[in-house]
């Protein structure tokens, strides 16, 4: 599942060179604020979960699938491939939708995704004994002070990079929600 997010990610980035603006329409949630998602409501429902696969920039694919990589591989050996698949599309869902909820339906990127699957790794790491990994403290404060620095702004004033801070938030608290209802789930079980 993992090889196919981040294979997945590639072959888009390809053809957002070659084609930005079909891809762009493809694949993105919407083309519109208001009305609110009207081709899903007539059926496109890939564009809920499609956003996840656009990225702009060098920088912004190889951070998102490199990070994609690392953690997703980590959850796929404890937990399989299913676990890798429900984890993508819930909170890829729910990053997609916070964020064009709050800043409207142009952007992309895994990075919601990849909050999730750090959130989940660090939540199931400290609550689940049986997850049996523990994320390094340093990879726990990149990770959160990223989170911070984009929130501050500071990368779109200096950088004019457009950061979806709503998306990270999505995931970040999806991932923790999951890591949680799985550690009371095999605790009941148990």
């Amino acid at each position: 599942m993992t090889l196919v997010l981040v294979g997945a990610s590639l072959v888009v980035y390809l053809l957002l060179m070659w084609n930005q603006e079909t891809v762009m329409r493809g694949l993105m949630i919407s083309q519109y604020y208001r009305p609110t998602l009207p081709e899903i409501r007539d059926g496109q429902v890939w564009r809920l979960f499609t956003p996840a696969f656009l990225h702009f920039g060098i920088f912004h694919v190889v951070f998102n699938l490199m990070w994609t990589w690392e953690l997703g591989r980590l959850i796929e050996s404890r937990q399989g491939s299913l676990m890798m698949l429900v984890l993508f599309l819930i909170s890829d869902l729910a990053a997609n939708l916070a964020q064009y909820l709050v800043d409207g339906p142009v952007f992309g990127g895994l990075s919601g995704v990849v909050y999730a699957l750090f959130g989940y790794i660090w939540i199931q790491g400290l609550t689940n004994p049986r997850f049996g990994i523990r994320l390094n403290p340093p990879v726990v404060y990149l990770l959160l002070g990223w989170f911070v620095i984009c929130w501050t702004g500071i990368l779109e004033k200096l950088f004019d990079l457009g950061v979806a801070n709503s998306a990270h938030t999505a995931g970040l608290i999806s991932g923790i929600v999951l890591a949680g209802a799985v550690t009371l789930l095999q605790r009941r079980m148990a």
